[in-house]
């Protein structure tokens, strides 16, 4: 047999031998019995043609041969056992970098309040944020992962809740309301400029659904301006451009300080939820869960 067949096991039985220079405590070591020790390295000589060991029955001594492949081989097998320790830390400590596709009002409400701390306990993790409010393909575009409402999932993808839910909100200013028709129920916006927003700057036209009775009803609003942004969607129904949906959540301080009215609010559809959704993986990369599982916390914590 040669040398080019010699298996690794079998070397590092022979440094664990020459470290012990005793044959017991190395097969204590390795967690075998000594003549299966003694064995090994009988197959190992033989092998590479040369003794190893001078043995007898008091001693164990490295022959020539043995001490030129030990000053060769323990080095080599001490940066094989570092490098195997580091990806044993690397899974318990995450590390790397994390990139990740995340719409922006996702973002807005959900990672920005919490992305300094979330770096403060992670020093070794870098977050490679893309906002980007189409339906991006994340695998073919190399990120770890994206941030959707749940109906704009990619297919076979796994998703997790990072969020409470987002109920929408229609606003619209105390001034444009004050020049304008009545809106007391869904119906009632047909008669209002209503600003439309794109899922994406090529996607269709987000649909204005709200629960009347026991059913969810899309109004058909009219609109003469166009957006593929809620930020820039709520900033138009600031400046008095219509009537907007938004996320009630995104919109709270415009509500809160009178900037906006909050309306319709009794026929508000189901609340959707923001996932995280991720390729199947036989092993989650330890960063991934790591942004998983603090992100779920501080946002359950947010509600609470």
């Amino acid at each position: 047999m040669s040398p080019k067949s010699t298996h690794l096991p079998a070397l590092i039985a022979f440094e664990c031998v020459a470290r012990h220079m005793n044959f017991a405590r190395a097969a204590a070591e390795m967690e075998v019995t000594p003549t299966a020790m003694s064995k090994t390295i009988k197959q190992l000589e033989a092998q590479l043609g040369v003794r190893l060991f001078n043995r007898t029955t008091r001693s164990v001594a490295l022959t020539e041969s043995g001490s030129q492949l030990l000053d060769t081989l323990a080095p080599a097998l001490e940066q094989i056992r570092f490098s195997v320790q580091q990806v044993h830390d690397t899974a318990s400590r995450p590390y790397g970098a994390l990139k990740i596709n995340s719409s922006y009002v996702a973002y807005a409400s959900l990672i920005e309040p919490h992305v300094a701390a979330f770096l403060a306990q992670y020093p070794d993790i870098t977050l490679d944020i893309a906002l980007d409010n189409g339906l991006s393909d994340i695998i073919g575009a190399g990120f770890d992962a994206g941030i959707r409402l749940g109906q704009a999932l990619q297919r076979d993808m796994i998703a997790v809740p990072l969020g409470a839910s987002q109920p929408m909100v229609a606003v619209a200013t105390p001034d444009y309301l004050a020049r304008s028709a009545p809106l007391d129920t869904p119906e009632d916006l047909l008669a209002h400029d209503c600003i439309h927003q794109r899922l994406s700057s090529r996607g269709p036209l987000m649909d204005w659904t709200f629960r009347i009775g026991k059913a969810n009803v899309e109004i058909q609003v009219k609109g003469r301006l166009v957006l593929d942004e809620m930020r820039t969607t709520l900033s138009a129904a600031r400046l008095g451009c219509g009537v907007a949906l938004v996320f009630r959540p995104f919109a709270q301080a415009d509500i809160a300080s009178g900037a906006l009215v909050a309306l319709l609010e009794k026929y508000a559809a189901p609340a959707e939820t923001f996932h995280l959704y991720y390729a199947n993986r036989a092993q989650m990369p330890g960063k991934l869960r790591a942004f998983i599982d603090f992100f779920q916390a501080r946002n359950r914590q947010a509600t609470e």
